[in-house]
């Protein structure tokens, strides 16, 4: 006679308590990654990196960040999770070609990074970007997104047959299924590309979808330091650091502010010369490994940032092959991939930017500002577009 088992509901559970972890860890990672990589490449390559240098910066970018998640996550047995700065990444992309090319941009990442470490190190400062108005901050940020969110439109006059099915993919999902929109948006564009290459008999260099670190000797340019060191940091500690922080806390945990700043501010000094620009505290997917659903129980959630570190080093492999994919994309693709992964994002900026009456109009001399492009001095935009909105706040009555 057949002996049967059954399990009993202790187990099942123990089961559910080790898989949901594992499962929202996985899924942190995933969205993460998909949502914005295509931001990423793009500012890379705008302020001067081949693409070579860009699924390099890319890949340390995932190499960094998910060594950092499982540092501070197994150290401290709570959810904290990284990033790389997608604002950063926009920066880069309204910014362009700096003094120096790319290795001076090299330069900037990595003296951004030494900021962050010195923001662990002397609250002060922490206090001094912090006392920045946010609707400043993030009319700036606004200005900045301005342009890569009009790609999509202006790609519809180059690539019609690929961008108008990416579009329409995109525009359903947010509908139905918003947190797969992106992902499923860029899978549209890469079938439309591996068409474009079929019919006009092109081939991919497979050679180069092996993954592999690109270094580059920093070239120190003062330009090149006020014009992409200084707003990225304060672009990454204003819409990054400071919301991951409250985005925590409103789960019950309090981030080691030292630690984190520590380990993402040697992250990216460490990353710099290989292409990485900034990796950060995670705000908005911090909530997946953070929240309930992740685990009932709040003191097994440190598994699914544990996960979501590890998930981030097996993806940064395929940072190369899509890089590849991409270059061989129709133009404006990859441009309409990224508009469309910030559009959410300047909604967002642009609600901050306007919402408070008291700093309306110095927000929306940020905004312009930022939004020209205007460089003065071989310094971009979005530093001038700070200092005039600080000028019009501390010259203007409350309420104007």
């Amino acid at each position: 006679m057949s002996q049967v088992t059954t399990t009993t509901p202790d187990v099942v559970d123990e089961r559910a308590g080790i898989f949901a972890p594992l499962g929202a860890g996985a899924i942190t990672a995933l969205v993460g990654f998909t949502s914005s990589f295509a931001v990423v490449l793009s500012g890379l390559r705008a302020v001067g990196a081949t693409p070579a240098q860009a699924a390099s910066g890319l890949l340390v970018l995932c190499l960094t960040q998910g060594l950092g998640i499982l540092l501070l996550s197994f150290r401290y047995r709570i959810p904290i999770t990284l990033a790389w700065s997608t604002p950063g990444a926009a920066l880069l992309a309204s910014t362009g070609l700096v003094a120096g090319g790319w290795a001076g941009a090299v330069a900037a990442f990595a003296v951004t990074g030494v900021l962050i470490v010195i923001t662990g190190l002397w609250q002060r400062l922490g206090a001094l970007v912090a006392a920045i108005p946010v609707p400043i901050a993030q009319a700036m940020l606004a200005g900045v997104l301005v342009p890569l969110c009009l790609a999509p439109v202006q790609a519809l006059r180059t690539s019609p047959a690929v961008v108008v099915p990416v579009i329409v993919v995109w525009l359903v999902l947010v509908r139905f299924a918003p947190k797969w929109a992106v992902l499923v948006a860029f899978a549209t564009a890469a079938v439309g590309t591996g068409i474009d290459i079929v019919v006009s008999g092109r081939h991919l260099d497979l050679a180069a979808m092996v993954p592999t670190v690109e270094w580059t000797a920093p070239h120190w340019h003062w330009q090149a330091i006020v014009g992409i060191a200084i707003p990225l940091y304060i672009v990454t500690m204003a819409s990054q650091n400071i919301p991951g922080v409250a985005v925590m806390r409103s789960f019950d945990y309090q981030v080691p502010w030292r630690a984190s700043m520590l380990v993402t501010g040697l992250g990216t000094i460490a990353g710099a010369g290989a292409g990485g620009h900034a990796i950060n505290l995670a705000a908005i997917s911090a909530a997946l490994s953070a929240a309930p659903s992740a685990s009932p129980d709040p003191k097994r959630r440190w598994i699914a940032a544990a996960t979501a570190g590890a998930t981030y080093l097996i993806l940064g492999l395929a940072s190369a092959a899509l890089v590849t994919l991409i270059a061989a994309a129709p133009a404006g693709t990859l441009e309409t991939v990224a508009g469309l992964a910030l559009l959410a994002t300047l909604a967002a900026a642009l609600t901050g930017a306007l919402s408070d009456p008291e700093h309306r109009m110095a927000g929306l001399v940020t905004f312009l500002v930022a939004a020209s492009g205007t460089t003065l001095f071989g310094i971009g935009g979005a530093f001038w577009a700070l200092v005039a909105g600080l000028i019009v706040r501390r010259f203007l009555p409350s309420g104007i």
